[in-house]
């Protein structure tokens, strides 16, 4: 199996006190997130970024994440697309070979509304295909379009392009409408990176990220989820993603450890 920690874990920690510190902690692959990367690149170059995961002996297994694409319209999805392009850019040269991308159905959309986003998704996956980068597509829970793990395979299935596949947060996977069965219409080629985490003491409806909490610490059947992911055969990462602010109050040392033993217990058991 695969591990990976994503940088929302070490979200306000220096890049160069962070990654140094996720490898002392067993780590040998990291999510990028985008912001924090592009952040450290206004006063850093691309050498020495590659330098920093190389030494550590890191590997950028996926990046987070890139929305905007699917609802906006007109100048707002003009400017969604630059930046996506900028980052396709940076993903190739960082040799990353995963973006997650979000839907945005901030709210229920027509028939209109999602046909025309299924077109601007082939597009963006044609656009990463260039760039020889995959697109996986993450539902979110409260969206109103797309929050489901079945929804997301029927969109992957329907843009019919070989570099989309689906990203599942199981956070999202628990708070939304999906269901068990869903899994067993999942083709492993269609899954790319399985983010983790648990949540504790709080309703589903009112879950939000900061709520998140290592494996094996909260109320989610992570196991059978787990168990069932493994089963079908799926070779890809499993990325520990914590939002959760007082995991930043942590040092390094410690949630680099704890995080990479939690998630390893939970998907080895």
């Amino acid at each position: 199996m695969k591990y990976a920690i994503s940088q929302t874990c070490t979200l306000q920690a220096p890049m160069e006190e962070e990654l140094p510190a996720l490898a002392q902690g067993g780590w040998s692959a990291v999510e990028l997130w985008l912001t924090k990367v592009e952040k450290f690149l206004e006063n850093h170059s691309l050498d020495d970024l590659r330098e920093l995961l190389s030494k550590n002996q890191l590997t950028p297994i996926a990046a987070s994440y890139q929305g905007g694409l699917l609802t906006n319209q007109g100048e707002a999805r003009q400017a969604a697309f630059d930046l996506f392009k900028r980052r396709l850019e940076l993903c190739q040269a960082l040799g990353v070979p995963v973006m997650i991308i979000a839907p945005d159905f901030h709210t229920r959309p027509d028939q209109t509304t999602v046909q025309r986003a299924l077109v601007s998704l082939k597009q963006a996956t044609q656009w990463a295909a260039a760039f020889e980068v995959k697109l996986a597509l993450e539902f979110r829970g409260t969206d109103g379009f797309l929050s489901s793990l079945d929804t997301t395979i029927q969109a992957v299935e329907m843009v019919e392009e070989s570099n989309l596949g689906i990203c599942i947060d199981l956070f999202h996977y628990y708070k939304g409408p999906s269901k068990f069965e869903d899994l067993k219409r999942l083709n492993p080629s269609q899954l790319y990176i399985v983010q983790v985490a648990d949540v504790m003491g709080t309703p589903r409806e009112l879950m939000s990220d900061s709520d998140r909490v290592m494996p094996g610490d909260g109320e989610f059947r992570l196991m059978e989820v787990l168990q069932a992911i493994q089963q079908m055969g799926f070779q890809g990462p499993f990325s520990l993603e914590l939002f959760n602010p007082l995991f930043w109050q942590m040092k390094l040392s410690q949630i680099s450890e704890l995080g990479f033993t939690a998630l390893k217990r939970v998907c080895e058991k």
